[in-house]
């Protein structure tokens, strides 16, 4: 199997993509296994996205491969309307099935005593595949990740925010599947001083059809160290369809659940996947 998939990388040059996508679909698909070797990648599936839900895909997209992701959400609170525009995500593999680079921002608009618009700080990061499921072992991927001050003076924190973002999800049955996250970051208060923040979700998933999805969350920030941040527990839910194996459409709704949290936020996105 290296062999061959070292005789097609020799051959890429000469003879464009069809052989590239033979060699990613020979390459492993993670880094370690639960058990034995990691198992080859295979003919990629369908889509699998980071949205619309807070509890991002366990998977990485494969070598070679781009998706872009982006959307729009208002959010209402007692005092606030904001409108997110845009959401871009772009996701693409390199030098491995299991290594991805990730890019996101998002300009927005805030309406309170005034409307204030302008760009969120640039999201970085690098999503290592671990390990796929077997039976009850989840599977397993880890984000490497950042903001970087590059935002409007309205919405920058003014810091470089690093963080680490653990995803695990279980395919019970065909229709049926469960997932979640454990994430850690760095913050900023309004104070303007910097905290630790943990955040938790956990995600149910149905398919009711071939190409239409569904899923229930709850999902959660927990601040450390401050007391100007309190913590924050949203639910939410929403539907997926899937035109094709690389188009997926997405709306979603949902629900503060805390005295701190948003009231209410609801969005639609579009999810394209280039290979």
């Amino acid at each position: 199997m290296l062999r061959t998939c070292l005789l097609a990388i020799a051959a890429i040059a000469g003879s464009g993509g069809s052989l590239f996508a033979q060699c990613r679909d020979c390459m492993p698909a993670t880094i370690f296994s639960w058990s034995g070797e990691p198992a080859v990648l295979g003919s990629l599936s369908t889509i699998a996205t980071d949205r619309p839900d807070f509890t991002e895909a366990s998977s990485t997209v494969g070598l070679g491969v781009a998706q872009l992701e982006m959307g729009y959400t208002y959010t209402r609170s007692a005092k606030i309307d904001a409108h997110s525009w845009g959401e871009l995500l772009l996701r693409y593999g390199v030098f491995a099935n299991w290594l991805e680079l990730r890019a996101a921002v998002s300009p927005v608009s805030v309406v309170s005593d005034g409307t204030y618009s302008g760009a969120e700080d640039l999201y970085l990061g690098t999503k290592l595949w671990l390990m796929q499921q077997d039976e009850w072992l989840p599977e397993v991927a880890v984000v490497y990740q950042m903001t970087v001050p590059t935002g409007s003076p309205a919405f920058t924190s003014g810091h470089v925010l690093p963080g680490v973002n653990v995803l695990y999800g279980w395919d019970i049955s065909d229709d049926f599947s469960l997932a979640g996250s454990t994430q850690y970051n760095r913050a900023v208060d309004e104070e303007s001083e910097l905290y630790d923040e943990w955040s938790q979700s956990a995600t149910v998933g149905v398919s009711l059809l071939d190409n239409v999805g569904a899923y229930m969350e709850w999902f959660a920030f927990i601040p450390g160290g401050t007391p100007a941040a309190l913590p924050e527990h949203y639910i939410n839910g929403g539907l997926t369809y899937q035109l094709n194996d690389d188009l997926q459409f997405d709306v979603r709704i949902g629900k503060g659940l805390s005295d701190a949290s948003e009231d209410f936020f609801a969005g639609a996105g579009i999810a394209f996947r280039f290979r």
